[in-house]
């Protein structure tokens, strides 16, 4: 097939994109923040995280201590978030999870975050995607799955709401 026959996308020419919710990741972070300064690829701070918990319909859990955020925050403003977690569920499976994401809001409201205030997650866009890693049989389900999580900031650290990309 040469180039000019490869089908274009044409307006109402789309497939639909369906989730179901998976639940709630609240992180309690650790300070202070490993905070590295400016490096060739921007501002690099690691945040460690205390624990935390995800509940959803089918799986409740608790974030182990131990994990963190390897963040950047580019030339841009743009915050790269960048995740490990270990969940263990409350029927004794642990689960990796991983995500990346990111944050960014007008130069205002980007203050009002660096000051701690409250900011509503309709004034930034803070998103990530997560991935799930288990080898309990009952938690399979997880390994193969796309996620996305649309999140806030809340002062004791983030909460993501967790959907499941069908």
């Amino acid at each position: 097939m040469g180039e000019a026959e490869l089908p274009i996308w044409a307006e109402g020419d789309t497939l639909p994109l369906h989730s179901r919710p998976l639940g709630v990741l609240a992180a309690s972070l650790q300070a202070p923040a490993q905070t590295f300064g400016a490096t060739p690829k921007g501002e690099r701070k690691i945040v460690g995280v205390r624990g935390g918990h995800f509940v959803g319909p089918r799986i409740r859990a608790r974030i182990l201590p131990g994990g963190g955020d390897w963040a950047l925050t580019r030339g841009d403003g743009v915050l790269e978030l960048d995740v490990r977690l270990t969940l263990l569920s409350d029927d004794g499976a642990l689960i990796y999870l991983a995500y990346t994401g990111y944050r960014h809001a007008p130069p205002d409201v980007a203050a009002r975050l660096a000051r701690g205030e409250k900011v509503s997650p309709a004034e930034m866009y803070f998103r990530i995607a997560p991935r799930f890693e288990t080898a309990d049989p009952r938690y399979a389900w997880l390994n193969g799955m796309l996620s996305i999580g649309v999140g806030e900031r809340l002062p004791e650290g983030p909460r993501y709401h967790i959907h499941e990309i069908l």
